[in-house]
């Protein structure tokens, strides 16, 4: 399964980049597309970051009510793909690239 390289840029949005994400070698969080599949995501991050993927694990997080003046708000929901990499990494140079 090959996907074109425009699908696989939309796939993954941003890192995830937290003191507890950045302090683990061989795990790396991405904010990921609603629809994409935890295949897609291994693919997606084998290309773009040259890594071999060993796991991938998903997380869909409901956005939070929140109030804006006198209107009731929502913030979006989010997916988050943790992706576990077979080597480790060091995740300042891994992220500079």
């Amino acid at each position: 399964m090959s996907m074109n390289k425009e699908r696989l840029y939309q796939i993954i949005s941003a890192p995830h980049v937290t003191e507890k994400t950045a302090a683990s070698e061989k795990q790396i969080v991405f904010k990921v597309l609603n629809t994409a599949t935890k295949a897609e995501i291994k693919e997606a991050v084998e290309q773009l970051f040259d890594v071999k993927v060993a796991s991938v694990r998903v997380v869909n997080q409901k956005g939070k009510r929140k109030n804006f003046r006198a209107r009731q708000g929502k913030q979006n929901d989010v997916k988050k793909a943790y992706v576990g990499l077979a080597e480790a990494i060091d995740y300042e140079q891994f992220m500079a690239e």
